[in-house]
């Protein structure tokens, strides 16, 4: 994360102790954990129960329970939670390595399921959590609570964890649930945001017809104007680096220059009001198509690397950070004077997210399999279990809405926002490590590696798998212009439309996109240029 981040930490007054020397000693604590959380996560790589994401949030919970018992119940953590922290720091570079990463070929194939379980199912799971919030936490008497409060509910637990999915999931091992449950995830999340902000200023006094089309007409508003914003900048960014080619004399600032346009479609995003989740995941696809082909090949390893790297660490970061407040003795406090009422909550709240969840997953995937003619492309009954559990995990998005919720600066002095909390708390814990550790078993048992390699890449002829974007990887490479046979007559368009909408959009790209933006062959040969390396492959 870098001197930096924490500089603003000890600024934000994030770490706990005043004293410089107090926070140096905390940063240093905070530093050797993470170390510990890397060193244990690779002697666990090949253990088929924990991940590194699980490791973190253990290893935070036995520190905060070391730091409770040698302060004698005064302080469980060194850091608590902060929304700015995770929203600015410690989440762009999650999401916008997870799209700068993604197998686009996957993503894009897969698009319009993931758009409807991300947008519709989120809306499902809102709608279903709130209900059961309202008809059971209402004759509990947990609070003051009001019917806003439970809308609020609604929007907290819908939301899902895409960066659990990104350490549960592999896009090598099973490259379709992949990019079907981590791009649902961050739609998902960007809808839960976005329907948690505009609950905040809904008069639920006045509902009608009009009041709920304007909603609607905000969120797709939203949705578009974001996407469209991180298309922008990572092509301006392409644009720049090619025009100006940077790398001749510095391939330093060509590598500043990708990261900072890429942190800067985020804060555009959050500044105009937007989604940042959204524009800097798409910021990462468009970078990864047209930026990454137009640096230096010495460049493309530094970026590469640099990104996955910031992302380890942010996640790595943020469930050591999940953990160790989730001890916060203030809250459990408040909360203690009724266990049995917060563990009955915690439980009804699971078992929301339980079916709140399969209320949207089994009646979309009917749905989408309506749609697709080959059943090999259909999702069977066993992926959409795994579909299901998947994203069942709730995470830091979830801990930091309802600490927007139901505390004032980290803090709460009211019983019914306490239990929420903690309850909140439990069910990320609970939901992390237990449906977290039975994921994997879970693929194996369902989905044996044979049976994923036919699930998710069904056999076509080659022209109709041309990806829509390609990975800088070398996964998804792209055929000849040649090799492509175009559709003959409409019902080519109607029978196969997401290969034809294919075709159609490497014929714009090729013709018009790359020899503006650059890209893989439309990178103008120099000594030292971005496509030196690439003449001399033969690519």
């Amino acid at each position: 994360m870098g001197l930096g981040v924490v500089a603003e930490l000890v600024r934000l007054g994030v770490l706990s102790s005043t004293s410089d020397h107090a926070s140096v000693v905390s940063i240093n604590l905070f530093v050797a954990l993470l170390c510990a959380c890397i060193v244990l996560g690779h002697l666990l790589e090949e253990n088929r129960w924990v991940n590194e994401s699980i490791t973190a949030l253990i290893i935070g919970l036995c520190t905060g329970v070391v730091i409770l018992l040698t302060t004698k119940g005064k302080s469980s953590h060194i850091l608590v939670f902060s929304e700015d922290l995770f929203f600015i720091y410690l989440l762009p570079p999650i999401i916008f390595n997870a799209g700068f990463q993604v197998k686009k070929k996957q993503f894009f194939r897969n698009f319009m399921t993931i758009t409807l379980f991300g947008a519709v199912g989120t809306m499902i799971s809102f709608f279903t959590i709130s209900l059961g919030a309202i008809a059971i936490f209402s004759r509990m008497n947990i609070g003051t609570l009001d019917v806003g409060d439970f809308l609020a509910i609604g929007a907290i637990f819908s939301a899902t964890d895409s960066v659990c999915t990104l350490q549960v999931l592999h896009q090598d091992e099973t490259p379709f649930l992949y990019s079907l449950v981590f791009g649902e995830g961050v739609v998902n999340d960007a809808t839960s945001v976005v329907l948690f902000n505009a609950l905040q200023n809904f008069d639920l006094n006045h509902i009608d017809v009009a009041v709920v089309l304007n909603f609607l007409g905000n969120f797709c508003y939203l949705f578009v104007s974001s996407t469209l914003l991180g298309v922008f900048t990572g092509l301006l960014s392409a644009y720049i680096i090619k025009k100006l080619y940077i790398g001749r004399h510095s391939t330093d600032r060509e590598v500043a220059l990708m990261m900072l346009m890429a942190y800067l479609s985020y804060m555009l995003a959050e500044l105009l009001d937007l989604s940042g989740i959204l524009t800097v995941f798409f910021c990462g696809i468009v970078m990864s198509h047209y930026t990454w082909h137009n640096v230096t090949e010495s460049s493309r390893v530094t970026t590469k690397h640099a990104f996955a790297t910031l992302s380890f660490i942010a996640e790595t970061f943020l469930f050591l950070y999940v953990g160790m407040d989730a001890l916060d003795i203030e809250k459990w406090e408040f909360a203690s004077d009724s266990p049995g009422k917060s563990i009955g909550i915690s439980s009804i709240l699971l078992g929301l997210v339980l079916v709140g969840r399969a209320a949207f997953v089994f009646p979309l995937s009917f749905l989408s399999n309506l749609t697709k003619k080959s059943p090999l492309e259909k999702i069977t009954f066993r992926q959409q279990i795994v579909i299901w559990w998947a994203g069942l995990m709730r995470g830091a998005v979830s801990i930091a809405l309802a600490y927007n919720k139901f505390t004032r600066s980290g803090h709460t002095e009211l019983h019914g926002n306490a239990i929420m909390i903690t309850s909140t708390i439990t069910v990320v814990l609970f939901s992390t490590m237990v449906f977290g550790m039975m994921t994997k078993p879970l693929i194996r048992l369902l989905l044996p590696a044979c049976s994923n390699t036919a699930t998710s890449e069904p056999s076509s002829p080659k022209s109709l798998h041309s990806p829509l974007l390609t990975s800088m990887q070398g996964s998804d490479i792209e055929t000849g212009s040649a090799q492509i046979v175009r559709p003959s007559s409409l019902r080519m368009l109607l029978s196969k439309p997401t290969h034809t909408v294919h075709y159609y959009w490497r014929k714009f790209d090729d013709a018009l996109m790359r020899p503006m933006f650059g890209g893989r062959g439309f990178v103008p040969f120099s000594p030292g240029s971005p496509t030196e390396q690439s003449v001399h492959d033969g690519r």
